[in-house]
């Protein structure tokens, strides 16, 4: 692969309008922001006036303010490091590896645009921001640099793979990745032990959320759980911080 790539991730068989979040992105082809989808892997607050509102306009100069939400753009992560998990693991245990033509309409920004950053820029300084990520330290779950996909993102055209999690083979979700009109690979999965999981890392009960789900928990255990609607499921997403952060197969600190 030549050139920096952008990774899009999310949740495969997390639930959306009746069916799985990967079915949606089969049937439709195109992978929308929260504006359009209203759902979101991190804050809610996609609606105008709401703080990812606010956020965008500051970020790209109030060029969004009266658009569509379908014309808005989606949030990914640079993946310099040629990560197998993908550039953010934080937001999903699936993602969409982008074809490198794409980073040429893509905007790029550190920190996160929660922390309503001054470093956003164009692919010309990417070096700039990696240099910055690279110096910051930041946990495992955090160290990325956000990057804004414009003009839209077509699963057919704009996508290189989907890359799934091992727990997804045979399943509804890798049923639906075959539709999805793109190729499909597998990173090497996630799993992890709840017993050994530390009180202070997401909270203690985010921990004990995660021991009452299983043993052992994988993506599909935590989707599980999300479809059932027994659990708040911002809960459940750092239940799923806890996993992508210690359950990597490959350590990201190793």
């Amino acid at each position: 692969m030549d050139g920096p790539r952008i990774t899009v991730a999310f949740h495969p068989d997390w639930p959306f309008r009746g069916g799985l979040v990967l079915d949606a992105l089969a049937r439709d082809g195109v992978y929308l922001s929260q504006f359009a989808t209203g759902s979101s892997n991190g804050g809610l607050t996609a609606h105008p006036g709401g703080d990812r509102w606010r956020w965008e306009c500051r970020l790209f100069g109030g060029r969004y303010d009266t658009a569509a939400s379908d014309a808005r753009p989606v949030y990914g992560a640079l993946d310099d490091r040629r990560d197998p998990y993908g550039a953010s693991p934080r937001f999903g245990s699936a993602y969409l590896r982008l074809r490198p033509e794409v980073t040429g309409r893509t905007s790029f920004c550190f920190p996160d645009s929660v922390f309503e950053p001054d470093a956003v820029a164009g692919p010309e300084r990417i070096t700039d921001l990696v240099a910055m990520r690279d110096a910051a330290g930041h946990d495992a779950l955090d160290d990325y640099v956000e990057a804004h996909v414009h003009g839209g993102l077509r699963l057919g055209m704009d996508v290189e793979a989907l890359v799934l999690d091992p727990c997804f083979r045979g399943t509804a979700v890798s049923e639906a990745a075959e539709r999805a009109g793109c190729p499909v690979e597998w990173h090497p999965g996630y799993s992890v032990l709840t017993a050994g999981l530390d009180d202070a890392y997401r909270g203690p009960e985010h921990v004990a959320l995660a021991r009452s789900l299983g043993e052992a928990l994988t993506p599909d255990i935590i989707g599980s759980a999300a479809r059932a609607g027994e659990h708040d499921p911002q809960a459940l997403k750092k239940v799923w911080h806890l996993l992508a952060r210690f359950g990597r197969r490959q350590d990201p600190d190793g």
